[in-house]
């Protein structure tokens, strides 16, 4: 793992430019799954519970939506912007987002599971127990946001950056890591998987704040000096 020298170089993530046309507002009622929304305005709709498994999202912005329970398994997120979007139990496993802006969001319990996410930026919000179990990451940046218990468990991260966020509970348990920047995170604090953290960069401050962690998985005990 880098970083104890505090000087490790790591190529910053490509952040999206996204560029969005004049659109339409959507009024097709209900998504519908395979369904093909291009250049399409989504504002403050109710998705919950609707199913857009394998939908196309090209050129689209999603603001102010509720999207509990909503299934978008298998959908493509292409050159779009999601803000202010809530909800429990979004499903979005083996989704794909590629130039993507997330801003604000309010989400809880969201499936990314075997995903791909691709020049992604998220930025603000909170979003408790993330799944992105076995998801592929690329230039992703996580920009000040608040991820409680996000699972990155098998994931393959790569050039993704945590700027000013918050990090609570994570699990990199089987993560492969890559150019992956932990130093700007205010809070880090990690549940498990911190034998798979070589790849990324810490700080020093945060090595010492993460030195019982690292004293448990070596087996190391560490008590009290005697006076």
């Amino acid at each position: 793992m880098a970083g104890m020298a505090g000087r490790a170089v790591v190529r910053q993530a490509r952040r999206p430019e996204i560029r969005l046309p004049e659109l339409v507002a959507f009024e097709g009622g209900t998504l519908r799954p395979d369904g093909d929304y291009d250049g399409l305005e989504f504002r403050d709709l109710e998705l919950a519970e609707q199913d857009g498994g394998g939908a196309r999202f090209l050129d689209c912005a999603l603001t102010g939506c509720a999207v509990d329970g909503t299934r978008l398994r298998g959908a493509r997120f292409l050159d779009s912007r999601l803000t202010e979007i809530r909800g429990v139990g979004t499903d979005l496993a083996e989704a794909s987002l590629r130039d993507v802006e997330l801003v604000e969001p309010r989400l809880g319990g969201v499936q990314l599971h075997a995903s791909s996410l691709e020049r992604v930026w998220v930025r603000g919000g909170k979003i408790d127990y993330l799944n992105l179990r076995a998801a592929k990451l690329r230039d992703v940046v996580f920009e000040g946001c608040v991820l409680v218990e996000p699972d990155f468990q098998g994931a393959a991260l790569e050039r993704v950056q945590f700027l000013d966020c918050v990090l609570r509970e994570a699990d990199f348990s089987g993560a492969r890591l890559r150019e992956v920047d932990l130093r700007a995170a205010t809070e880090l604090g990690i549940a498990r998987g911190v034998d798979s953290l070589s790849g990324a960069v810490i700080s020093s401050g945060q090595l010492l704040d993460l030195a019982p962690v690292f004293a448990a998985q070596l087996g190391v005990r560490v008590a009290e000096a005697e006076a």
